[in-house]
């Protein structure tokens, strides 16, 4: 379990390692947010099958997209209930991002990063896949509808698996690849990279 001491090691190596791929960020947000971070941790590893309760990694999603992005979704405890009653449950107008999902995949792209960097690639694909993933949870089919494509095998080989292999994109359901409601997004790394695309670096 996450104990307090766990938690604050969790914060301080992810402080860290958001460092070290290039993120500027400090201790400011894991401080203010620091029991709503414990119980997300929580949440994204905890599972029980007789009960009906599956890893939900979409609040600890949250946190890093406020963190990351700039975006602003209401990190509050009681949205994390497993099961909340009518009173505690999330009411969809408390939360707003501020950055706007992008849908439209780019056909071409200059590489811009130091090749030195831990979220460099030369690899057109997986630039595409992050920058069409953006902020959004998508099915391969919706991947595959965006982009126009037809293959599903060759979307996967050239483009999905390139981009889980070097940790670009996640899938929502890790321990579940065939899973009926599979979707796809993007991992830190991801993150930092969709920062870059945003920011017009790439």
């Amino acid at each position: 379990m996450f104990g307090e001491g766990n938690t604050r090691t969790t914060a301080v190596f992810v402080i860290l390692y958001l460092r070290h791929i290039g993120f500027g960020v400090n201790n400011e947000m894991f401080a203010q947010h620091s029991w709503y971070f414990r119980n997300a941790l929580v949440r994204a590893n905890y599972k029980n099958a007789v009960k009906n309760v599956d890893y939900s990694p979409i609040y600890l999603e949250r946190f890093f997209r406020n963190l990351l992005l700039g975006e602003q979704w209401d990190l509050r405890n009681r949205y994390l209930h497993i099961h909340p009653t009518d009173e505690w449950k999330e009411q969809p107008n408390l939360v707003t991002p501020t950055s706007t999902p992008t849908s439209t995949p780019i056909s071409s792209v200059a590489i811009n990063l130091n090749p030195n960097s831990k979220i460099y690639t030369n690899n057109k694909n997986i630039i595409d896949l992050v920058r069409l993933i953006g902020n959004e949870e998508l099915s391969i089919k919706q991947l595959m509808d965006i982009k126009k494509l037809k293959e599903r095998k060759n979307f996967v080989v050239y483009h999905l698996d390139p981009a889980l292999k070097n940790k670009f994109v996640r899938r929502k359901y890790p321990d579940r690849p065939n899973h009926p409601r599979q979707k796809y997004l993007l991992t830190v790394k991801g993150l930092a990279l969709y920062k870059e695309l945003i920011k017009g670096k790439l």
